[in-house]
């Protein structure tokens, strides 16, 4: 039977002591599990290439595809983003905190596995506000790969993720089961106009309502 991984269970009254845990275990290049508005993701400190290989061994996941980064807010952005264009603004103010991953031109000393050698990097800000508050405890962004192998589904509880990964992960922060569902939408600015890249839990009627410019937006009643 394979070790579980080490869960921890949220207690307001505890909070101080988990930021301290959580600060440690990145410092060791460790990995911690945390829940977000979809599913649970995977989190290390993206600055870490040692932790990156972790991670990327974890979830065997494909060398050249690029770990979006969790932020607790807009101004987080200045320290993996190059430029923060005009769309992404007006994406930002409408849609975050929340299921929105937005793709911003990339900042160019950041680890090649997480930008996939694009020059691109993709963030959001999660609605988990117990997630949020981690990343401002550690002052700097955090991977938010899904916590799932490649293949497999991901996981929305933290005894999945303990099954799934044993004591590949450090850390679980057990907060309740996550809401499932679709994964973030995807949205390109790196180009003008910004496009569509992966259809989520934001529909491509909510881009284009306040965003009709963007492009990949299916036709209604056309095919995706």
């Amino acid at each position: 039977m394979r070790p579980m991984g080490r869960i921890w269970t949220w207690r307001e009254e505890d909070a101080g002591a988990f930021w301290d845990e959580a600060r440690r275990v990145l410092s060791r290049h460790g990995i911690i599990a945390v829940p977000t508005e979809t599913f649970f993701g995977l989190a290390v400190n993206p600055f870490q290439e040692e932790a990156l290989d972790r991670l990327f061994a974890l979830k065997d996941r494909s060398p050249g595809k690029p770990v979006l980064l969790l932020v607790d807010g807009p101004g987080m952005l200045e320290q993996v983003a190059r430029e923060i264009p005009v769309p992404a603004r007006r994406l930002m103010e409408k849609f975050w905190p929340g299921p929105l991953t937005i793709i911003f031109p990339s900042l160019p000393h950041l680890p090649r596995r997480l930008t996939g050698g694009a020059g691109t990097i993709g963030v959001r800000q999660p609605r988990q506000s117990l997630t949020c508050r981690l990343i401002t405890a550690l002052g700097h962004p955090i991977t938010g790969t899904s916590a799932n192998r490649a293949g497999h589904r991901p996981c929305v509880r933290a005894d999945e993720v303990a099954r799934e990964f044993g004591e590949g992960v450090d850390l679980i922060l057990e907060a309740g089961p996550c809401p499932g569902g679709l994964p973030s939408t995807i949205v390109d600015v790196t180009n003008s106009p910004a496009r569509l890249v992966r259809a989520g839990a934001i529909s491509p009627a909510a881009l284009a309502e306040m965003m009709p410019e963007i492009e990949g937006i299916p036709a209604k009643g056309g095919a995706r």
